[in-house]
């Protein structure tokens, strides 16, 4: 066995970076279930009667999400191509904080101008 057969067989890719394993699969699978199962659970159930606290939450849930996405299913970390990963990372989070906090306002301004009021509908003829 060469060493290059060696470091395939023990899950190390050509440039250095790992290769997924069963175990790092699964852990990311199950960390994905929780991460998932939380928030549905939160609020199917109520626990938090804040509307907004709800929203923060999840979203604070989804971003630990896409790092654990990141991390176990597309093994993106310091190491692997000489930190070109890291600065994908980087990037991914700031788009992903872009896109959500642009979508929560667009959503809120649209459920608080658009939605007629009661006042609204006394004074259509």
């Amino acid at each position: 066995m060469s060493a290059h057969d060696h470091a395939e067989s023990h899950g190390h890719a050509h440039g250095g970076a790992a290769h997924g394993s069963f175990k790092g699969y699964l852990i990311g699978f199950v960390l994905s279930v929780i991460l998932t199962a939380i928030p549905f659970w939160l609020v199917m159930s109520g626990v938090i009667d804040n509307k907004q606290a709800t929203a923060i939450v999840i979203m604070a849930f989804a971003v630990v999400q896409i790092v654990v996405h990141m991390v176990f299913f597309l093994h993106m970390n310091t190491a692997s191509e000489g930190g070109w990963s890291m600065l994908a990372l980087i990037f991914t989070l700031i788009l992903v904080v872009i896109v959500l906090t642009g979508s929560l306002w667009v959503m809120y301004h649209l459920n608080a101008n658009m939605m007629p009021g009661l006042h609204d509908m006394r004074e259509m003829p």
